[in-house]
Protein backbone atom coordinates (compact mmCIF):
# COMPACT_ATOMS: atom_id res chain seq x y z
CA UNK A 1 0.00 0.00 0.00
CA UNK A 2 1.39 3.19 -0.47
CA UNK A 3 2.13 5.70 1.86
CA UNK A 4 -0.48 8.62 0.34
CA UNK A 5 -3.28 6.68 -1.83
CA UNK A 6 -4.93 9.34 -2.53
CA UNK A 7 -2.23 10.64 -4.58
CA UNK A 8 -2.83 7.92 -7.09
CA UNK A 9 -6.98 8.76 -7.60
CA UNK A 10 -6.13 10.33 -10.65
CA UNK A 11 -5.25 6.62 -12.09
CA UNK A 12 -8.77 5.49 -11.96
CA UNK A 13 -11.78 6.41 -10.67
CA UNK A 14 -13.08 5.36 -7.33
CA UNK A 15 -17.01 6.11 -7.79
CA UNK A 16 -16.59 3.61 -10.41
CA UNK A 17 -14.54 1.45 -8.15
CA UNK A 18 -17.60 2.05 -5.70
CA UNK A 19 -19.70 0.78 -7.93
CA UNK A 20 -17.88 -2.75 -7.95
CA UNK A 21 -17.19 -3.25 -4.58
CA UNK A 22 -20.86 -2.75 -4.23
CA UNK A 23 -20.89 -5.27 -7.11
CA UNK A 24 -18.87 -7.63 -5.15
CA UNK A 25 -20.89 -7.03 -1.81
CA UNK A 26 -24.11 -7.76 -4.12
CA UNK A 27 -22.50 -11.50 -4.94
CA UNK A 28 -21.04 -12.35 -1.70
CA UNK A 29 -24.94 -11.95 -0.28
CA UNK A 30 -26.16 -14.03 -3.29
CA UNK A 31 -23.52 -16.85 -2.71
CA UNK A 32 -24.07 -16.40 0.84
CA UNK A 33 -27.65 -16.68 1.19
CA UNK A 34 -28.52 -18.84 -1.61
CA UNK A 35 -28.93 -21.39 1.16
CA UNK A 36 -31.69 -19.99 2.68
CA UNK A 37 -34.20 -20.52 -0.59
CA UNK A 38 -32.53 -24.22 -0.74
CA UNK A 39 -33.52 -24.96 3.13
CA UNK A 40 -37.04 -23.88 2.40
CA UNK A 41 -37.30 -26.43 -0.04
CA UNK A 42 -39.18 -30.11 0.96
CA UNK A 43 -36.37 -31.73 -1.35
CA UNK A 44 -33.34 -29.85 -0.38
CA UNK A 45 -34.21 -30.83 3.23
CA UNK A 46 -35.39 -34.46 2.93
CA UNK A 47 -32.48 -35.11 0.83
CA UNK A 48 -29.92 -34.23 4.12
CA UNK A 49 -32.39 -34.98 6.05
CA UNK A 50 -32.69 -31.50 8.09
CA UNK A 51 -34.61 -30.59 11.44
CA UNK A 52 -35.48 -27.01 12.33
CA UNK A 53 -32.33 -27.12 14.22
CA UNK A 54 -30.02 -28.25 12.51
CA UNK A 55 -31.22 -25.72 9.42
CA UNK A 56 -30.66 -22.71 12.01
CA UNK A 57 -26.76 -24.22 12.42
CA UNK A 58 -26.63 -25.12 8.64
CA UNK A 59 -27.47 -21.33 8.25
CA UNK A 60 -25.06 -20.20 10.78
CA UNK A 61 -21.93 -22.10 9.22
CA UNK A 62 -21.00 -19.44 7.06
CA UNK A 63 -21.67 -16.86 9.43
CA UNK A 64 -18.98 -18.58 12.13
CA UNK A 65 -15.52 -18.98 9.86
CA UNK A 66 -16.77 -14.99 8.50
CA UNK A 67 -16.45 -13.42 11.82
CA UNK A 68 -13.52 -15.54 13.06
CA UNK A 69 -11.18 -14.30 9.88
CA UNK A 70 -12.50 -10.61 9.91
CA UNK A 71 -9.73 -9.29 11.93
CA UNK A 72 -6.93 -11.13 9.83
CA UNK A 73 -8.47 -9.87 6.82
CA UNK A 74 -8.69 -6.49 8.39
CA UNK A 75 -4.60 -6.50 9.11
CA UNK A 76 -3.95 -7.94 5.40
CA UNK A 77 -5.46 -4.85 3.78
CA UNK A 78 -4.18 -2.45 6.03
CA UNK A 79 -0.86 -3.51 4.90
CA UNK A 80 -0.94 -5.37 1.58
CA UNK A 81 -3.22 -3.33 -0.16
CA UNK A 82 -6.82 -4.04 -1.56
CA UNK A 83 -6.43 -5.54 -5.17
CA UNK A 84 -5.14 -9.07 -5.08
CA UNK A 85 -6.33 -10.11 -1.61
CA UNK A 86 -9.83 -9.36 -2.63
CA UNK A 87 -9.22 -10.83 -5.85
CA UNK A 88 -7.53 -14.43 -4.51
CA UNK A 89 -10.50 -14.77 -1.83
CA UNK A 90 -13.37 -13.88 -4.81
CA UNK A 91 -11.96 -16.90 -6.65
CA UNK A 92 -12.22 -19.28 -3.44
CA UNK A 93 -15.53 -18.12 -2.46
CA UNK A 94 -17.10 -18.26 -5.87
CA UNK A 95 -15.51 -21.97 -6.51
CA UNK A 96 -17.08 -23.18 -2.95
CA UNK A 97 -20.07 -21.92 -3.76
CA UNK A 98 -20.47 -23.43 -6.97
CA UNK A 99 -19.08 -26.79 -5.38
CA UNK A 100 -22.09 -26.87 -2.30
CA UNK A 101 -24.28 -27.84 -5.46
CA UNK A 102 -22.44 -31.03 -6.13
CA UNK A 103 -21.89 -32.63 -2.56
CA UNK A 104 -23.91 -35.40 -0.87
CA UNK A 105 -23.45 -35.03 2.93
CA UNK A 106 -23.90 -32.68 5.35
CA UNK A 107 -20.13 -32.65 6.63
CA UNK A 108 -19.44 -31.73 3.48
CA UNK A 109 -22.13 -28.85 2.94
CA UNK A 110 -21.41 -27.70 6.48
CA UNK A 111 -17.42 -27.58 5.10
CA UNK A 112 -18.24 -25.82 1.95
CA UNK A 113 -20.64 -23.27 3.87
CA UNK A 114 -17.40 -22.34 6.11
CA UNK A 115 -14.88 -22.28 3.16
CA UNK A 116 -17.55 -19.33 1.80
CA UNK A 117 -17.17 -17.72 5.07
CA UNK A 118 -13.56 -18.00 5.55
CA UNK A 119 -12.83 -15.73 1.75
CA UNK A 120 -16.09 -14.10 2.08
CA UNK A 121 -14.34 -12.06 4.99
CA UNK A 122 -12.01 -10.07 2.95
CA UNK A 123 -15.16 -7.65 1.54
CA UNK A 124 -15.48 -5.35 4.16
CA UNK A 125 -12.21 -4.63 5.52
CA UNK A 126 -10.94 -4.15 2.16
CA UNK A 127 -14.06 -1.95 1.04
CA UNK A 128 -13.56 0.46 4.02
CA UNK A 129 -9.87 0.48 3.61
CA UNK A 130 -10.64 2.12 -0.24
CA UNK A 131 -13.15 4.39 1.24
CA UNK A 132 -10.84 5.74 4.07
CA UNK A 133 -8.24 6.33 1.17
CA UNK A 134 -10.33 7.85 -1.72
CA UNK A 135 -13.60 9.55 0.10
CA UNK A 136 -14.04 12.69 2.30
CA UNK A 137 -16.43 13.32 5.04
CA UNK A 138 -19.08 14.87 3.45
CA UNK A 139 -19.29 11.68 0.57
CA UNK A 140 -19.26 9.04 2.61
CA UNK A 141 -22.76 8.19 3.87
CA UNK A 142 -23.21 8.68 -0.06
CA UNK A 143 -20.75 6.07 -0.58
CA UNK A 144 -21.98 4.19 1.92
CA UNK A 145 -25.31 4.09 0.85
CA UNK A 146 -24.47 3.12 -2.74
CA UNK A 147 -22.33 0.48 -1.35
CA UNK A 148 -24.78 -0.90 1.08
CA UNK A 149 -27.12 -1.62 -1.99
CA UNK A 150 -24.96 -4.04 -2.93
CA UNK A 151 -25.80 -6.17 0.57
CA UNK A 152 -29.28 -5.37 0.35
CA UNK A 153 -30.00 -6.37 -3.69
CA UNK A 154 -27.86 -9.15 -3.18
CA UNK A 155 -30.48 -11.15 -1.17
CA UNK A 156 -33.42 -9.36 -2.89
CA UNK A 157 -32.41 -10.57 -6.31
CA UNK A 158 -30.51 -13.90 -4.89
CA UNK A 159 -33.64 -14.93 -3.38
CA UNK A 160 -36.26 -14.84 -6.04
CA UNK A 161 -33.45 -15.92 -8.52
CA UNK A 162 -32.54 -18.98 -6.05
CA UNK A 163 -36.30 -19.80 -5.72
CA UNK A 164 -36.81 -20.07 -9.74
CA UNK A 165 -34.16 -22.16 -10.18
CA UNK A 166 -34.76 -24.45 -7.56
CA UNK A 167 -38.47 -24.96 -8.83
CA UNK A 168 -37.19 -24.51 -12.93
CA UNK A 169 -34.06 -27.04 -12.39
CA UNK A 170 -33.30 -28.12 -9.11
CA UNK A 171 -31.48 -26.94 -5.76
CA UNK A 172 -28.03 -28.31 -7.38
CA UNK A 173 -27.83 -26.35 -10.35
CA UNK A 174 -29.08 -23.22 -8.78
CA UNK A 175 -25.85 -23.63 -6.71
CA UNK A 176 -23.36 -24.50 -9.45
CA UNK A 177 -24.79 -21.45 -11.40
CA UNK A 178 -24.72 -18.61 -8.76
CA UNK A 179 -21.51 -19.65 -7.61
CA UNK A 180 -19.96 -19.22 -11.15
CA UNK A 181 -21.66 -16.52 -12.91
CA UNK A 182 -19.74 -14.46 -10.42
CA UNK A 183 -16.56 -15.33 -11.69
CA UNK A 184 -17.06 -12.34 -14.12
CA UNK A 185 -17.10 -9.78 -11.92
CA UNK A 186 -12.98 -10.62 -11.68
CA UNK A 187 -12.45 -9.44 -15.05
CA UNK A 188 -13.55 -5.60 -14.68
CA UNK A 189 -11.56 -5.52 -11.35
CA UNK A 190 -8.60 -6.47 -12.41
CA UNK A 191 -8.57 -4.02 -14.94
CA UNK A 192 -9.85 -1.14 -13.06
CA UNK A 193 -7.62 -1.08 -10.14
CA UNK A 194 -4.89 0.19 -9.84
CA UNK A 195 -1.58 -2.38 -8.43
CA UNK A 196 -1.44 -1.30 -4.59
CA UNK A 197 0.78 -4.07 -3.24
CA UNK A 198 3.30 -2.62 -1.37
CA UNK A 199 7.15 -2.26 -2.40
CA UNK A 200 9.41 -3.02 0.73
CA UNK A 201 9.44 0.66 1.63
CA UNK A 202 5.66 1.13 1.46
CA UNK A 203 5.04 -2.05 3.49
CA UNK A 204 7.69 -0.68 6.12
CA UNK A 205 5.27 2.59 6.09
CA UNK A 206 1.99 0.87 6.45
CA UNK A 207 2.82 -0.97 9.09
CA UNK A 208 4.32 1.91 10.89
CA UNK A 209 0.97 3.90 9.91
CA UNK A 210 -1.23 1.08 11.26
CA UNK A 211 1.01 0.57 14.57
CA UNK A 212 0.07 4.14 15.85
CA UNK A 213 -3.42 3.03 16.77
CA UNK A 214 -3.21 -0.51 18.04
CA UNK A 215 -6.15 -2.99 18.84
CA UNK A 216 -5.70 -2.19 22.71
CA UNK A 217 -6.58 1.43 21.78
CA UNK A 218 -9.85 -0.02 19.69
CA UNK A 219 -10.56 -2.04 22.60
CA UNK A 220 -10.66 0.58 24.89
CA UNK A 221 -12.82 3.36 23.04
CA UNK A 222 -16.43 3.03 24.05
CA UNK A 223 -17.09 4.02 20.41
CA UNK A 224 -15.40 1.05 19.51
CA UNK A 225 -17.96 -0.87 21.77
CA UNK A 226 -20.94 0.80 20.67
CA UNK A 227 -20.51 0.31 17.00
CA UNK A 228 -19.92 -3.48 18.17
CA UNK A 229 -23.32 -3.43 19.77
CA UNK A 230 -24.83 -1.44 17.16
CA UNK A 231 -23.40 -3.85 14.46
CA UNK A 232 -24.69 -7.14 16.22
CA UNK A 233 -28.28 -5.69 16.38
CA UNK A 234 -28.81 -4.31 13.06
CA UNK A 235 -27.76 -7.27 12.04
CA UNK A 236 -29.45 -9.79 13.82
CA UNK A 237 -32.22 -8.45 11.87
CA UNK A 238 -31.16 -8.72 8.44
CA UNK A 239 -29.48 -11.85 9.00
CA UNK A 240 -33.17 -13.35 10.16
CA UNK A 241 -34.34 -11.48 7.09
CA UNK A 242 -31.63 -13.35 4.47
CA UNK A 243 -32.07 -16.79 6.57
CA UNK A 244 -35.25 -17.56 7.92
CA UNK A 245 -37.48 -15.01 5.51
CA UNK A 246 -38.07 -17.34 2.42
CA UNK A 247 -39.25 -20.34 5.10
CA UNK A 248 -41.33 -17.95 7.59
CA UNK A 249 -43.55 -16.60 4.44
CA UNK A 250 -43.70 -20.39 3.29
CA UNK A 251 -44.40 -21.78 6.19
CA UNK A 252 -46.51 -19.75 8.43
CA UNK A 253 -48.29 -17.30 6.11
CA UNK A 254 -49.02 -20.04 3.18
CA UNK A 255 -46.85 -18.10 0.54
CA UNK A 256 -45.25 -20.44 -2.37
CA UNK A 257 -42.01 -20.43 -2.80
CA UNK A 258 -41.45 -18.05 -5.61
CA UNK A 259 -44.00 -15.68 -3.62
CA UNK A 260 -41.82 -15.64 -0.50
CA UNK A 261 -38.39 -14.71 -3.17
CA UNK A 262 -40.45 -11.84 -4.19
CA UNK A 263 -41.55 -10.35 -1.12
CA UNK A 264 -38.29 -11.02 0.22
CA UNK A 265 -36.73 -9.02 -2.70
CA UNK A 266 -39.53 -5.90 -1.81
CA UNK A 267 -37.98 -6.18 1.61
CA UNK A 268 -34.64 -5.78 0.37
CA UNK A 269 -35.29 -3.40 -2.02
CA UNK A 270 -36.83 -1.45 -0.07
CA UNK A 271 -33.48 -1.15 2.77
CA UNK A 272 -31.41 -0.72 -0.07
CA UNK A 273 -33.56 2.44 -1.60
CA UNK A 274 -33.96 3.90 1.96
CA UNK A 275 -30.11 3.49 2.76
CA UNK A 276 -29.39 5.14 -0.39
CA UNK A 277 -31.14 7.81 0.08
CA UNK A 278 -30.65 8.21 4.00
CA UNK A 279 -26.96 8.32 3.76
CA UNK A 280 -27.10 10.74 0.51
CA UNK A 281 -29.48 12.86 3.10
CA UNK A 282 -27.17 13.10 6.02
CA UNK A 283 -24.26 13.95 4.03
CA UNK A 284 -26.00 16.72 1.96
CA UNK A 285 -26.83 18.27 6.12
CA UNK A 286 -23.53 17.87 7.39
CA UNK A 287 -22.24 19.85 4.24
CA UNK A 288 -24.26 22.86 5.49
CA UNK A 289 -22.24 23.08 8.40
CA UNK A 290 -23.92 20.60 11.20
CA UNK A 291 -22.49 18.11 13.37
CA UNK A 292 -21.65 14.69 11.96
CA UNK A 293 -22.22 12.78 14.78
CA UNK A 294 -25.20 14.43 15.64
CA UNK A 295 -26.41 14.21 12.48
CA UNK A 296 -25.83 10.16 11.69
CA UNK A 297 -26.97 9.05 15.46
CA UNK A 298 -29.91 10.44 15.17
CA UNK A 299 -30.85 8.39 11.47
CA UNK A 300 -29.51 5.84 13.54
CA UNK A 301 -31.85 6.03 16.30
CA UNK A 302 -34.89 6.43 14.13
CA UNK A 303 -33.82 3.04 11.91
CA UNK A 304 -33.85 1.42 14.75
CA UNK A 305 -36.83 2.33 15.93
CA UNK A 306 -38.97 1.88 12.53
CA UNK A 307 -37.05 -1.41 12.28
CA UNK A 308 -39.32 -2.32 15.79
CA UNK A 309 -42.23 -2.63 13.67
CA UNK A 310 -41.63 -6.40 12.33
CA UNK A 311 -43.24 -7.29 16.05
CA UNK A 312 -46.55 -5.78 14.53
CA UNK A 313 -46.38 -7.91 11.59
CA UNK A 314 -45.67 -11.32 14.05
CA UNK A 315 -49.19 -10.20 15.77
CA UNK A 316 -50.81 -9.51 12.42
CA UNK A 317 -54.16 -11.59 11.76
CA UNK A 318 -54.52 -11.39 8.31
CA UNK A 319 -51.73 -12.13 5.23
CA UNK A 320 -52.02 -8.36 3.49
CA UNK A 321 -50.87 -6.92 7.08
CA UNK A 322 -48.36 -9.08 7.99
CA UNK A 323 -46.55 -8.66 4.49
CA UNK A 324 -47.01 -4.92 5.20
CA UNK A 325 -45.29 -4.87 8.18
CA UNK A 326 -43.04 -7.19 6.93
CA UNK A 327 -41.21 -5.17 4.33
CA UNK A 328 -41.95 -1.62 6.23
CA UNK A 329 -39.63 -2.68 9.23
CA UNK A 330 -36.77 -3.47 6.96
CA UNK A 331 -37.02 -0.90 4.80
CA UNK A 332 -37.27 1.30 7.61
CA UNK A 333 -34.13 -0.35 9.20
CA UNK A 334 -32.65 1.53 6.47
CA UNK A 335 -32.01 4.61 7.98
CA UNK A 336 -29.47 2.96 10.36
CA UNK A 337 -27.37 1.23 7.25
CA UNK A 338 -25.20 4.13 5.40
CA UNK A 339 -24.87 6.12 8.82
CA UNK A 340 -23.93 3.52 11.25
CA UNK A 341 -21.48 2.08 9.15
CA UNK A 342 -19.79 5.59 8.16
CA UNK A 343 -19.55 6.65 11.89
CA UNK A 344 -18.50 3.61 13.90
CA UNK A 345 -15.90 2.42 10.98
CA UNK A 346 -14.92 5.91 9.41
CA UNK A 347 -16.09 9.06 11.12
CA UNK A 348 -15.12 8.33 14.84
CA UNK A 349 -12.31 6.08 13.70
CA UNK A 350 -8.58 7.22 12.86
CA UNK A 351 -7.59 6.50 9.51
CA UNK A 352 -5.03 4.39 9.76
CA UNK A 353 -6.77 1.91 12.32
CA UNK A 354 -10.07 1.66 9.67
CA UNK A 355 -8.96 -1.73 8.19
CA UNK A 356 -8.30 -3.32 11.51
CA UNK A 357 -11.41 -1.28 13.24
CA UNK A 358 -13.06 -2.88 10.17
CA UNK A 359 -12.07 -5.90 10.99
CA UNK A 360 -13.16 -5.52 15.06
CA UNK A 361 -16.70 -4.35 13.73
CA UNK A 362 -17.47 -7.05 11.75
CA UNK A 363 -16.85 -9.70 14.45
CA UNK A 364 -19.91 -8.60 15.37
CA UNK A 365 -21.52 -8.53 12.41
CA UNK A 366 -20.85 -12.22 12.10
CA UNK A 367 -21.53 -13.53 15.19
CA UNK A 368 -25.06 -11.88 15.06
CA UNK A 369 -25.60 -14.32 12.05
CA UNK A 370 -24.49 -17.47 12.91
CA UNK A 371 -26.76 -16.25 16.31
CA UNK A 372 -29.48 -14.82 14.76
CA UNK A 373 -29.41 -18.33 12.36
CA UNK A 374 -29.18 -20.67 14.94
CA UNK A 375 -31.36 -18.99 17.90
CA UNK A 376 -33.89 -18.46 15.48
CA UNK A 377 -34.24 -21.68 14.93
CA UNK A 378 -34.19 -22.75 18.36
CA UNK A 379 -36.99 -20.11 18.80
CA UNK A 380 -39.14 -21.71 16.66
CA UNK A 381 -38.50 -25.13 17.66
CA UNK A 382 -39.84 -24.05 21.34
CA UNK A 383 -42.75 -21.83 20.17
CA UNK A 384 -43.98 -23.70 16.97
CA UNK A 385 -44.18 -20.61 15.11
CA UNK A 386 -42.14 -17.29 14.44
CA UNK A 387 -43.55 -15.05 17.01
CA UNK A 388 -40.74 -15.79 19.64
CA UNK A 389 -37.88 -14.70 17.04
CA UNK A 390 -39.28 -12.19 16.21
CA UNK A 391 -39.77 -10.96 19.44
CA UNK A 392 -36.16 -11.26 20.36
CA UNK A 393 -35.52 -8.70 16.94
CA UNK A 394 -37.77 -6.03 18.83
CA UNK A 395 -35.30 -6.57 21.96
CA UNK A 396 -32.03 -6.36 19.70
CA UNK A 397 -33.25 -3.38 18.19
CA UNK A 398 -34.09 -1.15 21.21
CA UNK A 399 -30.75 -2.51 22.36
CA UNK A 400 -29.41 -0.58 19.48
CA UNK A 401 -30.79 2.57 19.45
CA UNK A 402 -29.56 3.31 23.35
CA UNK A 403 -26.22 2.02 22.80
CA UNK A 404 -26.06 4.84 19.71
CA UNK A 405 -27.26 7.77 22.43
CA UNK A 406 -24.91 6.83 24.96
CA UNK A 407 -21.92 5.13 23.61
CA UNK A 408 -21.15 7.00 20.22
CA UNK A 409 -19.50 9.87 21.54
CA UNK A 410 -16.91 12.07 19.51
CA UNK A 411 -14.58 12.07 22.79
CA UNK A 412 -14.72 8.63 23.45
CA UNK A 413 -12.91 7.92 19.82
CA UNK A 414 -9.76 5.35 19.66
CA UNK A 415 -6.50 7.56 20.52
CA UNK A 416 -3.86 7.43 18.24
CA UNK A 417 -0.11 7.27 19.85
CA UNK A 418 2.63 9.87 19.57
CA UNK A 419 5.09 8.13 17.36
CA UNK A 420 8.98 9.54 17.38
CA UNK A 421 9.76 12.19 14.40
CA UNK A 422 12.75 9.72 13.29
CA UNK A 423 9.82 6.82 12.81
CA UNK A 424 6.62 8.82 11.89
CA UNK A 425 5.19 7.50 8.41
CA UNK A 426 5.02 9.95 5.70
CA UNK A 427 1.09 9.86 6.40
CA UNK A 428 0.91 11.12 9.90
CA UNK A 429 -2.43 11.34 11.41
CA UNK A 430 -4.26 14.61 11.05
CA UNK A 431 -6.95 16.50 13.51
CA UNK A 432 -9.75 14.98 10.01
CA UNK A 433 -8.58 11.20 11.17
CA UNK A 434 -10.18 11.71 14.21
CA UNK A 435 -12.83 13.54 13.03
Amino acid sequence: MAANPLKHSRAENPWGILVLLAAGLLISFVDRTSLSSALADRSFVHEFALTNVERGWLNSAVFWSYGLFQMPMGWLVDRYGVKWPYAICFLLWCIAAAATGVVTTLSALIVMRLLIGVAESIVIPATYRYLADHFEETQKGTALGIFSIGGKMGPALGAPIAAWMIVTYSWQVMFIATGLVGLIWLVPWLLMLRNDYPSREELKTAVMRASSVPLKNLLASPVVWGGLINNFCYSYFAFYCMTWMPAYLVEQRGLSLEKSGLYTFFSFAGIAIVAAIAGWAADRIIARGNDAVIVRKSFIVAGFMGGTTVLLGAYATSLQTALFWNVLSLSLLGLVTANNLALVKLTLIPKQAVGLNTGVQQVATSLAGGVSASLSGWLLHVGGNYELPMRAIFVFLLVGATSTVVLLQRKWAPKVNVIAPDARPAEAPTPADQA
